[in-house]
This record gives C-alpha cells, structure tokens and sequence, in this order.
C-alpha cells in the first residue's frame, strides 16, 4: 500500500511541475505547450514508478520478526 501511496505522490507533484512548466511555455511558444506537456506527462508517468520502488524499498529489506 505504501508503493502505491508514494507513486500517487510523485505522479501529483510531477504533474504539477509539468502543468507549471506548460504554462511558462504557452505564454511564449503556445503550439509547443500542448506536445511538451504531453511528453513530460507520460514520462513522469513512467519514472514515477522507479523512484517509488526505490523510495519504499528500504521498508521491504527488514527481515520479519
């Protein structure tokens, strides 16, 4: 469950990011925003889960009592 919690959390703060770097773009290069915001959308959705791995792995390496 703490994967899943942290995945939803990256996502969210890379989209947000993402959203603001769309808009810093629109106001110079409109017909860019959308191509680079959809590109930076999928990639956050990709590494999202590689650095939740990685951020809740050390919760797993615990032997059990």
């Amino acid at each position: 469950m703490l994967l899943i919690a942290a995945y939803v959390l990256f996502v969210t703060l890379g989209n947000l990011v993402a959203w603001r770097i769309g808009v810093l773009i629109e106001q110079n290069w409109p017909i860019a925003s959308l191509p680079i915001f959809l590109a930076m959308f999928f990639a956050i959705l990709i590494l999202a889960w590689p650095l939740a791995v990685r951020a809740t792995a050390r919760w797993d390496d615990e032997p059990a009592e």
